[in-house]
């Protein structure tokens, strides 16, 4: 198996330079990739690489070469010896690390540019841009969406885990701290007591409760009808939020979507959003909430994309590889403007930047993406 991954990597490297050894100028750009080439994560890394040739493709230009480097996952070691071998080979910009936790490794090469898939931190950092899809986008477009909906009464909903802190500093920069904020056990089991708490349910049950006996020893024909109505609900009387907006994710999501309509929060008076999902298909199948909404990438471009690498490559790419294949078009629009890059600076452009996600722009060093809002209904994916 061992034997496969090296003839494997091997072969990659060879394919994506095979054409440097005829580099005698200066007038090339080399652009370095960190990736999981090995190891756990290794069709992840492979991925990367198969992004990266489809936006070679479609730039066709010669001058242009990917030096991909086996990074491992979490290794330090790897990490160092990559970076140290791609700069012996005279490139100045690389695409990657993957994740924000090995931004401390990198910022140790002041004479390097790295254009990170990251969503952590849309700033720019010291010889970092990061270009994912960050938290701050998301709830921007998130506060626009539910401003234009009238909608006055939002709680911000959360679990309390590792992220949680993180979350808070979003909030707090953004100025969101002044939502509702309404912070969750994980387990299933106390998220469903935490929102009966938060929607004021067991009252709302008496409300119930108390209001049918008032017509249930009457026999006018008014009564009865007011009574049958009365039978068909489960609680009586409004929750005291018009939306939310959940930042979570995949199950836990899901729980919270599903303790929500337990406690009989009404779909028609409450808006239900949330943030980035990237089109997971399996929300269709989470019949409980009829509507859902959240910022996300252009899906048109995502499915061109997916469709594109389909072709070529016989398998779906992880939705990480987007960013990346955006990011080398990034780098080598700032090449043809400016002739090199020589630092960050070279990507504050004044003009917005159109990619496969969507609209970037570059101001007061800090990245923001301009995000659809998408509703889940009925099966699909619905631009709002």
């Amino acid at each position: 198996m061992k034997k496969k991954i090296v003839i494997f990597l091997s072969y990659i490297i060879l394919f994506f330079n095979s054409n440097l050894s005829s580099d005698e100028n200066n007038k090339k750009l080399k652009i370095g990739l960190l990736a999981p080439l090995t190891g756990e994560y290794a069709d992840l890394g492979k991925s990367l690489l198969y992004s990266l040739q489809l936006a070679l493709d479609e730039i066709n230009d010669n001058d242009v070469f990917i030096i991909p480097r086996d990074t491992g996952f979490r290794n330090k070691t790897k990490l160092n010896l990559a970076i140290e071998e791609i700069r012996d080979e005279g490139v100045n910009i690389i695409i990657g690390p993957l994740s924000n936790e090995e931004f401390v490794e990198v910022k140790k090469y002041n004479d390097l540019i790295f254009i990170s898939p990251s969503n952590i931190s849309p700033e720019f950092t010291n010889n970092i841009i990061s270009v994912g899809v960050s938290l701050e986008s998301q709830l921007l477009s998130l506060k626009n969406f539910i401003k234009k909906q009238n909608k006055k009464k939002t709680v911000i909903m959360f679990p309390e885990n590792e992220y949680t802190k993180f979350i808070e500093q979003k909030l707090d920069k953004l100025g969101l701290n002044d939502f509702k904020i309404f912070k969750y056990n994980p387990d299933p089991q106390v998220l469903t007591g935490e929102i009966e708490t938060l929607t004021n349910y067991s009252q709302r049950k008496k409300n119930l409760e108390l209001r049918k006996k008032i017509f249930q020893d009457k026999e006018d024909e008014q009564s009865i009808k007011e009574l049958d109505k009365l039978e068909q609900l489960y609680t009586l009387g409004n929750v005291n939020f018009d939306s939310v907006i959940i930042i979570d994710f995949g199950n836990n999501l899901k729980s919270v979507l599903t303790s929500l309509v337990y406690t009989d929060v009404n779909q028609q008076n409450v808006l239900i959003t949330s943030v980035n999902q990237w089109f997971d298909e399996s929300i269709f199948y989470e019949n409980t909430i009829k509507t859902l909404y959240y910022p996300s990438i252009d899906y048109k471009e995502f499915k061109k994309y997916n469709k594109k690498y389909f072709k070529k490559f016989a398998s779906y790419p992880n939705e990480i590889t987007i960013l990346t294949y955006d990011a080398l078009g990034l780098i080598y629009y700032a090449w043809k403007k400016g002739g090199k890059i020589n630092s960050t600076n070279d990507f504050l452009f004044k003009n917005k930047i159109k990619g496969k996600i969507g609209t970037f722009s570059f101001k007061d060093r800090k990245v923001t993406q301009d995000l659809d809002i998408y509703k889940v209904e009925n099966k699909k994916f619905i631009k709002f």
